[in-house]
């Protein structure tokens, strides 16, 4: 493998990328506002068809997390996972992201529950008060991959 071919890496199927998204509970959800871009490193739950979901939890007095999400028309979260120079794969999606509702609250918390990082966060959320869960609606998603010898 050149040391091209290990930068730029692989495409891979949408199978593949179905399985980094459940094999990993972190990433990095970015959005804009007015040119400003905000990345921001979260945990999260994959459905396993077209929905990611966040839990924003501890805030600045500021809320730009919510302030962004609320107001971002499109945003992007990064999934990877990194086992070494020539052992790499990573996904990206693309969609609009919206505040849950209580009639998704359940659906939210098995994802979370499934592969987020630290699912205990789902304890100090009350779904009847302000969930503070969103859902990333995947428009489009695409992934590269370098495999070790």
């Amino acid at each position: 493998m050149t040391s091209a071919e290990a930068l730029e890496g692989n495409r891979m199927t949408d199978a593949e990328i179905d399985d980094l998204l459940e094999a990993v509970g972190f990433g990095v959800l970015s959005m804009s506002l007015d040119g400003v871009p905000y990345g921001l490193p979260l945990s999260f739950g994959y459905d396993g068809a077209n929905r990611l979901y966040f839990v924003f939890v501890g805030h600045s007095d500021e809320g730009r997390k919510t302030e962004y999400a609320e107001r971002a028309d499109v945003a992007s979260f990064l999934a990877y996972e990194v086992d070494g120079a020539d052992a790499w794969r990573s996904v990206i999606v693309e969609g609009t992201l919206d505040r849950i509702t209580i009639d998704d609250w359940e659906a939210a918390r098995e994802a979370l529950g499934e592969n987020g990082w630290r699912p205990q966060l789902l304890s100090d959320v009350d779904p009847n008060q302000d969930p503070r869960v969103w859902a990333l609606e995947i428009e489009s998603a695409s992934g590269r991959k370098v495999e070790p010898a």
